[in-house]
């Protein structure tokens, strides 16, 4: 696992990359049903979609959801699918989608999930989110260490997750 966080401009980027043992098709199928996402964030973050999304992802598809931000403080959260390529329909055997926050807890919330065929058949999964905090730097100054870590902790979380799905 190799997870980094950097701040640029007030805009934080964790990248975060996992080789998972599984095919391509086994990986898209899996990370392309919206429902997979409760069972892969930590449970520290009361995560519930609110809506009844479709069985698959799809570009425009909308989710809502309720987490926790906070220690007992909730938040209504929206996000749209705004990019999706299949990696079963490409040559080169990669693929992505991307969720952008419409409203929720971020300034601005961009989430890349990128999966690539590896040499040995696994896949190459890497997630890029890039996020700002609201209140520019006084929400930096009073929450980012917080969030910074929260986010981290979220992915670190969802890697021993998969490794136990996917062992």
């Amino acid at each position: 696992m190799k997870i980094k966080i950097t701040k640029q401009s007030g805009i934080y980027t964790l990248t975060s990359e996992q080789i998972l043992p599984i095919s391509l098709e086994n990986a898209w199928d899996f990370f392309t049903v919206p429902t997979n996402l409760d069972k892969i964030t930590p449970s520290e973050m009361k995560f519930q979609i609110t809506n009844n999304p479709p069985a698959k992802t799809y570009l425009g598809q909308i989710i809502t959801y309720k987490i926790g931000i906070l220690p007992m403080v909730n938040s209504n959260w929206i996000t749209e699918i705004t990019h999706f390529e299949s990696p079963l329909k490409s040559e080169d055997k990669k693929g992505f989608f991307v969720d952008e926050q419409r409203f929720g807890p971020y300034a601005m919330w961009h989430h890349e999930h990128h999966f690539e065929e590896t040499p040995d058949g696994k896949v190459k999964m890497t997630d890029i989110v890039n996020f700002k905090l609201p209140l520019g730097i006084l929400g930096d100054l009073m929450a980012g260490f917080y969030v910074k870590n929260k986010v981290k902790f979220i992915f670190e979380s969802r890697f021993k997750i998969l490794e136990k799905i996917f062992k």
